[in-house]
Parts: C-alpha cells; structure tokens; sequence
C-alpha cells in the first residue's frame, strides 16, 4: 500500500521544523510591530473620548426609539382594549 501525501507531509515534520517555525514567526510578528504607528497619550485620549461620547449618543437615540415605539404601543393597546 502506498502512503498518502498528508501522512508523508506529517512525518517529515519534526520538532525542530516546528520549533524554527515559531521562533520564525515571533521574529515577523515583532518586526511588523515596530512598524506600527502608536498614537500618544494624548491622541489616545482624545480617541477615547470621541469612542466613549459616541457610544453615549447612540445609546440616548437607541433608548429615546424604544421609549417613543413602547408608548405608541400602549396607546394603540389602551385604544383597543
């Protein structure tokens, strides 16, 4: 019987391919990190506040939607009740 092509891929992968894989992939991870551009602190905390006042608007329109939509549906109730 001849192998299959995965059970020949797996044995030829051993513990040291996998361990210079890893050690591979954190050295690309933290190469790509430096690249990032880190905001400031105070750029972080303008976007926090942007993040956080834009959550309060939305929650005061989502809260001001369902009190206007649950007292149309009482009063359509109290009609036809």
């Amino acid at each position: 019987m001849t192998k299959t092509n995965a059970t020949a891929k797996k044995e030829g992968v051993t513990l040291k391919t996998r361990w210079d894989n890893t050690v591979e992939y954190i050295r690309s991870v933290y190469s790509e990190l430096k690249k990032v551009h880190w905001p400031s602190r105070t750029q972080l905390i303008g976007y926090t506040a942007v993040v956080l006042i834009a959550v309060a608007v939305i929650g005061v329109i989502i809260w001001l939607f369902d009190w206007g939509l649950s007292y149309l549906m009482q009063l359509l109730f109290d009609a036809f009740s």
